[in-house]
């Protein structure tokens, strides 16, 4: 959850630079490739893998309510925000190159500012914590620890990876 409130406060950027581009007909290009950095990087693989390669892991194992089920089922909707951040990569790719691709820019803003405090709202009041309920103390430290662990070999795997990149270009 203290995730979800750096992905609130990109929100808050995002709506701000969002009025600057329905104001003055332009994007500022660097800060777009921020928030598509963030929202493809620290959201979808960084917060998102550790929801769905641990949280969901652990409650499959579960007997969960009916309805809890449901909301984890639904939240298998990260794809959604995938999808949305890729049509905003492809909208600002074709700046100034293709009509329509201001619009596009836009359009996939406002896709991610309407999607995102619904997506957020449901996973903390209506899953988190009812979920941990169906955990013991000892499975909850556990899987705490995994997310530690997944930090770290995340962070390590991508400058790894950009290193990879900046040698490949040295060739």
């Amino acid at each position: 959850m203290v995730e979800h409130r750096v992905i609130e406060r990109m929100l808050v950027l995002l709506d701000h630079e969002h009025a600057k581009i329905i104001k003055d007909g332009k994007v500022d290009g660097p800060f777009i490739d921020v928030a598509i950095d963030f929202f493809a990087t620290y959201v979808n693989r960084f917060h998102h893998g550790k929801e769905e390669k641990i949280l969901f892991r652990e409650q499959k194992e579960k007997p969960l309510s009916t309805e809890h089920k449901q909301i984890m089922d639904d939240l298998k909707e990260h794809v959604f925000t995938q999808n949305a951040v890729e049509k905003l990569r492809n909208a600002q790719e074709r700046l100034g190159t293709e009509k329509g691709a201001l619009d596009d820019v836009t359009k996939s803003i406002e896709t991610l500012l309407k999607w995102y405090p619904t997506h957020i709202e449901k996973e903390d009041k209506r899953f988190f914590f009812p979920a941990m309920e169906y955990l013991s103390l000892q499975e909850q430290d556990a899987m705490l620890e995994e997310f530690w662990e997944f930090d770290g070999i995340f962070v390590h795997e991508m400058y790894m990876g950009k290193m990879r990149e900046l040698e490949g270009k040295e060739k």
